[in-house]
């Protein structure tokens, strides 16, 4: 609903519950203005409360990736994700491991 039309319920509740002294037929309008008050109270403290919830900071946790098994007899290459000091310097290498299982 929104804090503007929560608002809105609360303000057109409140002319019915207090500024309006009429009834019309079987309809009370003081009590069409409680219920308008509340619905727009409940309305504003629930887009508040979402909005709260909203701006929480969430940091990820870090997931580890397993690899699967390997088949009898495979040889897997895991390469490295960090730069080794030649490289950064232009140089041209790169480190493999393999690993036999």
């Amino acid at each position: 609903m929104g804090i503007g039309g929560s608002i809105f319920l609360l303000a057109i509740g409140a002319i019915l519950a207090w500024a309006v002294h009429a009834q019309i037929g079987f309809l009370d309008l003081r009590v069409v203005g409680y219920v308008l008050m509340v619905a727009g109270l409940l309305g504003l403290l629930l887009t508040l409360y979402y909005w709260n919830r909203r701006r929480q900071v969430r940091t990820p946790v870090p997931v580890e990736r397993q690899l699967p098994e390997p088949r009898v007899g495979e040889r897997r290459i895991v390469e490295d994700d960090l730069t080794p000091p030649e490289q950064e310097y232009g140089g041209e290498v790169t480190r493999r491991y393999y690993r036999d299982y």
